[in-house]
């Protein structure tokens, strides 16, 4: 092997002040939770017992496949009807839900596609952890998983193991 000797006005060495040790965490940090690429979850206010969600840290916003949304008004407050289909490859199964809309909101996927879509906040359980989260709704139909958890949803509670699947089992 050949070694290239750099001349001395440039250097590969950087000030220790700009190379600060961030490997270790300090006694301060909170310990995250393992997630695996999926999981499973339970989303209890929807009276969705269980369902299997993809863990996509590239997507800010929670999505939640609803097969038809109608919005209407009750008590002066804007609610939405909705429907799901809440297990892969069944569209037999289905659970009617209902909720308040939190806003509406113009989401671009990650085909760059926009889509104006109902929020609603619920809770959703993961292992033994319930945490409150915004979800969007939108059709789902040609995607394998019927809940996506986006990054939002995740932040300073969980890392995700991109090689591990159901690591947290059934809520």
């Amino acid at each position: 092997y050949k070694s290239l000797m750099l001349p001395t006005h440039q250097t590969s060495q950087r000030p220790s002040s700009m190379c600060a040790d961030t490997t270790h965490q300090s006694a301060s940090e909170p310990q995250l939770i393992s997630l695996g690429w999926r999981e499973w979850v339970s989303l209890p206010d929807l009276g969705i017992l269980f369902i299997k969600s993809k863990v996509d840290t590239g997507a800010r916003t929670s999505a939640l496949h609803a097969y038809f949304v109608e919005s209407y008004h009750a008590d002066g407050e804007h609610r939405i009807r909705f429907g799901i289909h809440p297990n892969q490859n069944d569209i037999e199964t289905n659970i009617i839900c209902d909720a308040a809309v939190l806003e509406e909101r113009t989401i671009t996927d990650s085909g760059g596609h926009a889509e104006c879509r109902f929020v609603i906040q619920t809770t959703v359980v993961m292992g033994d952890l319930h945490r409150m989260i915004e979800i969007t709704l939108t059709n789902r139909d040609t995607m394998k998983f019927r809940l996506l958890l986006g990054r939002t949803a995740l932040s300073n509670l969980y890392s995700v193991n991109p090689a591990a699947s159901y690591l947290l089992g059934k809520p």
